[in-house]
C-alpha cells in the first residue's frame, strides 16, 4: 500500500468520472484496497457525477412493469462511498497533459480538479435522431422517472380506450411502438405487456385482441448482441404473442401521433417509447484522449488509454460504454451492463497493480453471460456455454441481473419484491 503513492510522494489523488455501474463498481473497489491510505490521507477518491445515485438500467423494463419498487434500482453514491469525495456535479472539459479537470460552471466560475489518475466511465445516452415529432410524441427508456412515466401512459391509455366512443382514438389508445430492438426495447415491451395482460381483467370491454404492439428495428435482427439462435428464439416469442415486429425498418416521423414507417405503413398511436441506439457522452471530445471511429475513448485491452505511441498513456484509463475495449473477433466491446461491471472490477485492480509497478492484466470478455427478459417467466440467456430459453433462462437472467447489482442491500431489496410479487397480485393503477 505505500507504493500506492504519487511520484512526489505526496497524496494520490484519483479522478473517476462518471457514477454508473463502471464509475459506482470501480470506486468501491478502490476504496476497499486503499482504505487505510484514504483515512490516513495517503490517498484520495473523487468521483463526479451529474446525479446523487446510480440507476441500475437492466431493471427499469420490471420498474416499468411495477414488479420492482422503484426505488430499490437506484443506489445512492455517498452511503457507497463513505471513504471517497462525491460531487454531484458535471465535468465540462479535461486536459489530460495537464492532468487538470474542470467542473462545469456554477455561476460562472469553473472550478478545477488536479488529479493524478484519471478514470473515465461517463456511460453513453440514448442517440435520439432528428424525427418529426419524436421530441414531441415519443418517450425515453433511460431512467427511474422515464420508467413510471411509460407505465403512467400504458395504464392511462386502457382507462382512455375503455371510456372513449371515438373508434379511432379507441386504436390509436391501444396501440404500443416501441423503436429499438436492443435488450431495454425487448425486455420493456415483453414486461408491459404482460402488465397488461394481467390487468385486462378490469376491462372488460377491452379484448387481448385489440391490443396492437410494434417493435421497430433498423437492423435485420433484434437483440443483435444475443446468439443468432437465441435472438432468433426470441423474435417467434414475440410474434407468438402477436408482437408485430418490423425488422430493417425504421422511424420516419411521428408528428401528431400520427407514424411513418419506412415500409411505407402509417397508423396512429399515443405511445411511442425510443429506445435504439446509443451516442458517445458529449465530454468525450472536451477531452484530450484519443476518440475511436464511433466516438468512444481508445483503449487498450488492459483498459488504459492508448497513448501516441500505441503503448499506455500514463494515468489515464477507461471502462464501460465510454471505452472502446478490443474484443476479438469484434473490433471493440459491445456496450451494456455486463461489459461495464467487469471492465470496472479490472480497472480497479489494474491501476493498483500499475501503481505498483506490476503489469496490468488484459480484460477477456467471458463468453456465455448475455441474457435478456420476455416477460414473466421467459427469457434467453447464455450459461456455461449453452443457450436456455424459457423458465431456466428467466431464473438464470434473473440471478444473474441481481447479483450484478453494485449494492448488498440493494439486492436484498429487490429480491423481496420478486419474493412478494410472486405471492400477491399488484394493483394494476399504483404508478
Amino acid at each position: 500500500m505505500n507504493q500506492v503513492t504519487s511520484t512526489g510522494g505526496g497524496t494520490i489523488r484519483i479522478l473517476i468520472v462518471g457514477g454508473g455501474c463502471a464509475g459506482l463498481t470501480s470506486a468501491q473497489r478502490l476504496q476497499r484496497e486503499l482504505q487505510q491510505d484514504l483515512r490516513s490521507g495517503r490517498a484520495e477518491i473523487t468521483l463526479v457525477e451529474a446525479a446523487p445515485y446510480l440507476t441500475y438500467r437492466p431493471l427499469l423494463a420490471e420498474v416499468a412493469a411495477g414488479a420492482i419498487d422503484p426505488r430499490h434500482v437506484v443506489v445512492p453514491l455517498r452511503p457507497a462511498l463513505p471513504d471517497c469525495r462525491v460531487l454531484t456535479a458535471r465535468i465540462a472539459r479535461i486536459d489530460h497533459g495537464r492532468r487538470l479537470a474542470w467542473l462545469a460552471p456554477q455561476d460562472g466560475i469553473e472550478v478545477e480538479l488536479p488529479y493524478d489518475e484519471l478514470v473515465l466511465t461517463v456511460g453513453a445516452s440514448c442517440r435520439a435522431q432528428p424525427i418529426p415529432g419524436l421530441a414531441d410524441h415519443g418517450l425515453g427508456f433511460e431512467t427511474v422517472g422515464e420508467a413510471l412515466a411509460l407505465r403512467t401512459r400504458v395504464l392511462d391509455q386502457l382507462d382512455l380506450a375503455s371510456t372513449t366512443r371515438d373508434v379511432e382514438l379507441r386504436h390509436a389508445a391501444l396501440t404500443f411502438v416501441f423503436v429499438g430492438a436492443g435488450y431495454g426495447g425487448v425486455s420493456a415491451l415483453a414486461e408491459l405487456a404482460d402488465l397488461v395482460g394481467r390487468v385486462l381483467r378490469d376491462y372488460p370491454n377491452i379484448q387481448p385482441e385489440d391490443l396492437r404492439w410494434v417493435l421497430v428495428e433498423a437492423d435485420h435482427r433484434i437483440l443483435a448482441e444475443a446468439d443468432p439462435e437465441l435472438a432468433e428464439y426470441a423474435l417467434q416469442q414475440l410474434r407468438d404473442r402477436n408482437v408485430d415486429v418490423r425488422l430493417g425498418t425504421t422511424l420516419e416521423s411521428a408528428d401528431d401521433g400520427l407514424l411513418v414507417l419506412s415500409d411505407g405503413s402509417k397508423f396512429a398511436a399515443r405511445t411511442l417509447v425510443w429506445t435504439a441506439g446509443a451516442r458517445p457522452a458529449p465530454l468525450l471530445a472536451a477531452t484530450d484522449l484519443p476518440l475511436a471511429d464511433d466516438g468512444r475513448v481508445r483503449c487498450l485491452d488492459t483498459l488504459q488509454v492508448v497513448g501516441p505511441d500505441g503503448g499506455p498513456l500514463p494515468g489515464a484509463w477507461a471502462a464501460g460504454d465510454c471505452a472502446a475495449v478490443p474484443a476479438p473477433p469484434d473490433a471493440y466491446c459491445r456496450r451494456g451492463a455486463q461489459h461495464a461491471l467487469a471492465q470496472a472490477e479490472l480497472l480497479a485492480g489494474n491501476l493498483l497493480a500499475a501503481r505498483a509497478g506490476a503489469a496490468p492484466q488484459p480484460y477477456r470478455p467471458e463468453p456465455g453471460e448475455a441474457s435478456a427478459s420476455l416477460g414473466l417467466r421467459n427469457a434467453v440467456a447464455h450459461a456455461g456455454g449453452r443457450r436456455l430459453t424459457g423458465r431456466r433462462a428467466w431464473l438464470v437472467h434473473r440471478a444473474r441481473t441481481l447479483r450484478r447489482v453494485p449494492s448488498a442491500e440493494r439486492r436484498v431489496r429487490i429480491l423481496a419484491d420478486w419474493l412478494l410479487g410472486g405471492l400477491f397480485a399488484s394493483g394494476p393503477h399504483v404508478p
